[in-house]
């Protein structure tokens, strides 16, 4: 499968978008703008892995903003997790 340029760059966009939310909900596992925004790219392929495994498929741009959020939201909080030992 590929994807197409358009495709790629929505990818990206929601995954920046969801990292920068996801740093304002985890209080404290943020790495700053840009840090946060790489997690919400991250986030992005963890939540379109994950949900469709739990019978959520995201088939909209909301979707698509919620599962990425929420895979960033897992990430920093797991990364938070970790950098505390």
């Amino acid at each position: 499968m590929v994807l197409a340029p358009m495709s790629i760059l929505g990818w990206l966009v929601i995954g920046l978008l969801a990292g920068w939310l996801a740093g304002r909900i985890v209080k404290g596992g943020g790495f700053g703008l840009i840090g946060n925004m790489v997690v919400g790219i991250l986030g992005a392929c963890v939540g379109g892995y994950i949900l469709p495994r739990l019978g959520i498929v995201p088939d909209s741009t909301f979707g698509n903003f919620f599962a990425a959020t929420l895979g960033a939201v897992i990430l920093l909080f797991i990364i938070g997790l970790l950098k505390r030992d």
